[in-house]
């Protein structure tokens, strides 16, 4: 019993660490202080030349509809920002949005329901090599920074999978949907070239 006490202590700890430099993620992602780290491409960026790689970005995050909550809140509208900085250089994208409701057969899906999905891509060209990623989701404050390593002359893939909260138990006595777009995302997960970072 101790060691399980212990175990989910520290899990705990490992989480709430984890939380605790979004703040400082932000900020730093924010700064953008630096420039010619990379440049952004349009049109997939073609041939990529010697001494670069390029880096494809994309992202598919769902909110709830705008005004929900205040008229403040940036969810479900076009201002709703997802912050990339490469070695601190930062581009702050603006997702392509369209309302969607989404009533699949598996009732588990944390994206069905009615909602705003938002699609976010940015193809950035760079030196090869060791890279210091922060991806940012500046109105839900959470920041996660990764270190990647990009191939010469070829298309590397960072990809954004958001993780949504927990729905309560006294939401879902009709569902067995465990977590929800609706209760706002709370973690990021990254993929890069098909692999969980």
């Amino acid at each position: 019993m101790k060691k399980l006490n212990l175990l989910v202590f520290i899990l705990t700890l490992t989480v709430l660490g984890g939380c605790a430099k979004s703040p400082a993620l932000l900020k730093e992602s924010s700064a953008g202080l630096r420039s010619g780290v990379f440049e952004e491409l349009s049109n997939g960026g073609g041939k990529i030349p010697e001494g670069f790689a390029d880096l494809r970005f994309t992202a598919t995050v769902k909110t709830h509809k705008p005004g929900l909550f205040s008229a403040k809140d940036l969810h479900g509208t076009a201002d709703y920002p997802l912050q990339l900085d490469v070695d601190g250089q930062t581009v702050v994208l603006r997702g392509a949005l369209a309302e969607e409701n989404l009533n699949p057969l598996d009732q588990e899906d944390p994206e069905a329901g009615e909602g705003i999905r938002y699609q976010f891509s940015k193809t950035l060209r760079l030196k090869p090599g060791k890279h210091s990623v922060i991806v940012a989701l500046p109105a839900d404050k959470i920041a996660v920074e990764k270190e990647i390593t990009l191939v010469e002359k070829e298309l590397n893939s960072l990809a954004l999978e958001p993780i949504y909260g927990r729905v309560s138990e006294k939401k879902r006595p009709s569902s067995n949907r465990v977590t929800g777009f609706e209760e706002g995302i709370t973690g990021i997960r990254l993929t890069f070239n098909g692999r969980s970072i």
